[in-house]
């Protein structure tokens, strides 16, 4: 991709993305993802109606009448985008890719965390890690992390999301937020999604295309494995054919939905051909409602 068209779709994502945080989601960022605890800021003179446990003996005992100690929230947070850059996520039979989808939630997620003064990290992967971008602040911070989901080319075509959750609970030992942006075409991450999950505030983004699942009857096709590059004729007129295929990735999905639910961890699913908007929303608002 040229650096010009490269840098007016980052622009565009920026403009729309911004738009949605300052308008949307910056109130729900905050009240979902809060603070890690309190951290003290300061001491002041008892007042009427000051909780006693609060107050601080040896500051009291110097100066002879009683003092509290003030806390506030230890509000500055870390958030970690895990997103996935196999040979799948080029996929799109709607008017955008799961990898461009992947870059405007990613950029929804890094400028909501950029309103509320907190960092960003990333970690690329594929059937390895390709790339690790480490937390901070900042505007050109964030559009470097868009323009790398954009643009970066990856040397892997298949997804390992074991060895990006391994690398994530060794690269970073701080609790964060960390959003597993992914289609999630993978198996064997049960134990390792479960360790991550209970260090950190883990919440998987499933991006999905309908065209994945269910094949329309369109007679002999061939079809062709964006990781493995192999390739496989099938009759798509055929109803069971097309029923299997169908029961199979629902057996998938399924398979996934038990496995976040069991570990107790959050997960939304987005379609490439719907409004995305709508999902991030719900889950912000239902998260807030449980805390």
């Amino acid at each position: 991709m040229l650096t010009k068209e490269l840098l007016k779709q980052v622009r565009q994502i920026e403009i729309r993305t911004r738009g949605l945080v300052n308008q949307v989601f910056s109130g729900e960022y905050h009240s979902v993802f809060k603070g890690r605890g309190m951290e003290f800021s300061e001491v002041r003179e008892y007042q009427f109606g000051d909780d006693i446990r609060n107050i601080d003996w040896n500051v009291t005992a110097r100066f002879g009448h009683p003092f509290v100690k003030i806390f506030e929230e230890e509000r500055e947070l870390t958030v970690m985008l895990m997103v996935d850059m196999s040979g799948s996520l080029i996929f799109g039979s709607a008017d955008k890719t799961k990898q461009q989808i992947a870059a405007e939630i990613g950029a929804i997620l890094a400028f909501s965390a950029l309103k509320n003064n907190d960092k960003v990290g990333m970690i690329l992967f594929t059937d390895k890690v390709e790339k690790f971008v480490p937390p901070r602040k900042g505007r050109t911070h964030v559009l470097r992390i868009i323009r790398e989901i954009l643009s970066f080319e990856p040397e892997g075509k298949s997804t390992n999301l074991r060895s990006a959750l391994e690398y994530m609970n060794n690269a970073i030992k701080k609790r964060s937020i960390a959003f597993l942006i992914s289609d999630f075409m993978d198996s064997d991450y049960d134990k390792i999604l479960r360790i991550v999950g209970k260090r950190h505030d883990l919440i998987g983004i499933v991006l999905n295309d309908r065209r994945e699942n269910e094949i329309p009857p369109i007679g002999l096709v061939k079809l062709v494995d964006a990781e493995t590059g192999r390739q496989r004729w099938i009759d798509t007129g055929d109803r069971r054919t097309r029923f299997l295929f169908e029961q199979m990735r629902e057996r998938s999905r399924a398979e996934r939905k038990r496995l976040f639910l069991t570990s107790r961890l959050d997960s939304i699913e987005i379609q490439t051909g719907d409004d995305y908007i709508r999902p991030l929303v719900q889950f912000f608002r239902l998260r807030e409602k449980r805390w």
